[in-house]
């Protein structure tokens, strides 16, 4: 699974991830800093990645254009640092998977999670 952080992550994130055999970037090593969210989607969706954000205009983006790809994850838990996102991330990744690999959004909160299988309706 390839993994593309955004930029409300920590950046040494990507770096963890990858110590630990992930293929994972960070928007700012693919000079995708500033790009706009439809922008990071559509690199996502190109390059078979799953998005990892804070953002919540991902899922509406997704909803709004009906698209079947890319899966996205949503984090709900601020003031994470960087070990900790990466273990998140690990864990959402091995809990699902084949899902991501599907098509799906998965809202990651101090609640819970939830999991919608794209298109979004």
């Amino acid at each position: 699974m390839r993994i593309l952080l955004d930029q409300g992550l920590p950046a040494t994130a990507s770096e963890l991830l990858r110590r630990d055999g992930w293929d994972a970037l960070h928007v700012r090593e693919i000079q995708m800093r500033d790009a706009s969210d439809d922008g990071i989607l559509a690199y996502a969706a190109r390059e078979s990645l799953v998005v990892f954000t804070l953002d919540r205009d991902f899922p509406e983006i997704l909803a709004l254009t009906a698209a079947i790809r890319p899966s996205v994850v949503l984090i709900r838990q601020q003031r994470l640092h960087a070990a900790q996102v990466a273990a998140l991330i690990t864990s959402i990744c091995r809990e699902y998977e084949a899902l991501l690999e599907q098509g799906c959004v998965v809202k990651v909160g101090t609640r819970g999670t939830r999991l919608r299988l794209l298109p979004l309706k």
